[in-house]
């Protein structure tokens, strides 16, 4: 099931879907957004699986209407890798790469590109990155090259379905994906969806807790939440400008 919130006006802009996973992410995002009918937001669901089934069907349904999306962006908050992406700090993915799509063998993990189908990474368009990091960048004040609470940075963000929850399991994904800095549950199934439609994506995650040991008490959800909105309510006017000639 997807629920959405729309903004609507009458100006002529880039359409954009934002997908989120659940309704606190949705409203995180939409609230921060001026009235403006370029910008959709949809809750669609937990996992890969979900926000593929629910991204696709969203952007059908537009295109079956005669009002197309030229962008998709997932949203939400994720766990950082410490202590590079503290938490309260933003990733904006410059490489979308699901981390346990594949099969074990005798000498470990093989990505399913490694046994002849699929893709694992999406990228970004690399412009759309770095307008979005450093509009988010203003929205705290942070200078995008540090890294500290309120940071933003660039990186590549993991797709699981299963959540990270222990040292061995984090260890091994950073050895596996150097350049990672956030694992979430959504972004390389809504970039599915999105290369499907032959549409641009982009991931924005607002780190909520460490990846790891599952420790409830150092999650911080609402911290996350408000930076996720932060960052929309100054990145919004990039995403609505945005086009596939930039």
């Amino acid at each position: 099931m997807t629920t959405d919130t729309r903004h609507t006006d009458t100006r002529q802009n880039t359409r954009v879907l934002v997908a989120t996973a659940v309704p606190a992410e949705r409203d995180a995002v939409a609230r921060a957004l001026p009235p403006s009918g370029a910008i959709d937001v949809l809750a669609v669901g937990v996992g890969p699986a979900a926000a593929a089934a629910g991204t696709a069907t969203a952007l059908a349904r537009a295109e079956a209407t005669g009002h197309p999306y030229g962008l998709v962006v997932s949203a939400g908050i994720g766990g950082g890798f410490a202590p590079d992406a503290p938490v309260g700090s933003l990733i904006v993915a410059d490489e979308i790469t699901v981390a346990d799509l594949g099969a074990e063998t005798p000498d470990g993990f093989a990505p399913v590109t490694e046994l002849g189908f699929g893709a694992i990474t999406h990228r970004p368009p690399p412009a759309l990155v770095r307008e979005t990091a450093d509009a988010c960048a203003a929205a705290t004040g942070t200078d995008t090259d540090t890294v500290q609470t309120g940071t933003v940075q660039t990186a590549t963000v993991l797709t699981v379905s299963t959540v990270t929850g222990s040292a061995d399991r984090a260890a091994e994904l950073r050895r596996r994906h150097p350049r990672a800095l956030a694992e979430a549950m959504e972004g390389f199934g809504v970039a599915e969806a999105a290369a499907l439609h032959g549409l641009p994506v982009l991931e924005i995650r607002a780190v909520s807790n460490p990846v790891g040991p599952r420790d409830r008490a150092a999650w911080r959800i609402g911290d996350a939440l408000a930076a996720l909105s932060d960052a929309f309510g100054k990145c919004a006017p990039v995403l609505r400008s945005w086009n596939t000639h930039d």
